[in-house]
This record gives C-alpha cells, structure tokens and sequence, in this order.
C-alpha cells in the first residue's frame, strides 16, 4: 500500500480471531518472524500483539462469541467511533457492536457493510495501530471480496471519503489517491456459502517459499502463487485452522 502509517481512514490494524490462540501464534512466527506477546491481564481475553522489532503489526485473539468466525479482520482509523458508527449506519450498513471503549488503547466498533462484509473502526487513544506497513511480515495490503461492488463502493467512499480508481478489472481503494486496498467482485468461482470478507495481505521476501512454508505448517493454498499483469506476485493461502491471508512482494505496494 502506498500508506506507510495509520491516517484516518485507512486501514490501522488486522487481527485473527482464532479457535486455537497458541496453534495460531506457532504458524504465524514460524512464517513471518512475528513475536506474539499475550496480554496477561484478565480483562484482556488472551489478546495477543505480534511484533516485528519493536513494532506492532498484527493481533492474535480466542474466538470471543460462539457465532464468530475463525478469520481475519480489517481495522479503519476514524477520529470519532461513535460518529462513524452513524456514518455507517446513515450509508445502510449494519453496527452490531460498540462503540466501546477497550481499556486505555481506543474506542472500537464492529460493522457490516451492505454486501455482509465485517470490519472494524477503531478511534485510537493510547494505541494508533500498526506500528509498521510494508515490510516483510507486515500488513501490506487489504482487499474488499463482495458480491456487491457497485452498492458497498458508493458504501465505502460515502462512509470514509475514499477515491477509487478508474480499473474495471481490479478497483483500487485509497485516501486522496493513495491506495491502500483493492475490490474483487466473488463470481462463480466463489463457493455460494464464502460470505463477502476483507482479507489482509502480508508483505513477504519471497512469495512461493511463503507458500510452501505455510503448506509444510499445516496451512492451505487457496490461491497458487502468481504474478499479476503489471503487479506484484502473490498468493492467497489459508492457515491450519481455517482463515484466510494473502502475501505478496515487499516492496511492490499498490
């Protein structure tokens, strides 16, 4: 992405909701060096920040609610969770929970788009999000899968201002021309029960040994490494307990 810091309206944050908190911490160190730090405090559920460095880049955390999905979530900087939250909601989709606050760190909020997409806002206190775009192991990328995408992109750009691009073949999301993220419209191919979903993209040194790292792990290809006409390689694999991530080039950001 062509972001290399949380702005408002951009993605901040990408966390995994897992059925297996420390299966899931295994995978993902072994695959991006990541170093997962779980919060001890009770109140925290066994939340889980992995670090690159010193700096945050992703989360870790128990599935919270029987009817909660092992998978993936994006997270979009707001200045006001409580103003989004009507933004979302005047634009027709779905708030089903917060605002509230988490502890110290920020206000959040969980949202559907129209097409059934989950997301989340989040107004940043002591925590602004990752604290690092890019680079090997860090998020580099977030693409919007929908079956909608003429109703959730007048949704999104109505929602957060955003621009997108003029391709018919693979719209760009950004903040005043800086893309962040992309739009896939889920045809045939898409299994009837895949729900629409954002997922995010890791950057990575090398996609297919990414790849066949991930498959040695445990995990799945969804999608066999490949280059994109006048785009980076990537790849779309699913980890051993069921959710979904892409991969691409470092370096080859939007």
């Amino acid at each position: 992405m062509k972001l290399d810091m949380p702005v408002t309206g951009g993605p901040c944050w990408t966390e995994l909701g897992t059925s297996d908190l420390e299966a899931a911490k295994r995978f993902y160190a072994d695959l991006f060096g990541w170093r997962p730090e779980t919060d001890p405090r009770p109140e925290a559920g066994g939340y889980t920040v992995a670090y690159l460095g010193d700096a945050a880049v992703a989360a870790i955390s128990p599935l919270y609610q029987e009817s909660q999905p092992v998978a993936w979530n994006v997270s979009f900087s707001v200045a006001d969770a409580d103003a989004a939250v009507a933004a979302v909601q005047a634009a027709g989709g779905t708030v089903v929970l917060g605002p509230m606050d988490v502890l110290d760190v920020g206000r959040f909020a969980v949202a559907f788009d129209p097409g059934g997409a989950a997301f989340q806002l989040w107004q940043a206190r002591a925590f602004p999000g990752a604290g690092l775009f890019n680079a090997p192991g860090a998020l580099g990328w977030v693409e919007l899968m929908t079956r909608v995408p003429d109703r959730v992109t007048e949704f999104y750009t109505g929602v957060f201002g955003w621009t997108v691009s003029a391709s018919e073949e693979y719209p760009q999301w950004g903040i005043d021309g800086a893309d962040f993220g992309g739009v896939v419209t889920m045809g045939d191919k898409f299994p009837h029960e895949v729900p629409s979903h954002w997922m995010p993209y890791f950057a990575v040194e090398d996609v297919d040994a990414t790849a066949n790292a991930a498959l040695s792990a445990g995990g799945h290809l969804l999608m066999e490494p490949m280059s994109v006409p006048h785009g980076p390689r990537i790849a779309v694999l699913r980890d051993p307990q069921g959710a979904a991530f892409g991969v691409h080039v470092a370096g080859e950001e939007g």
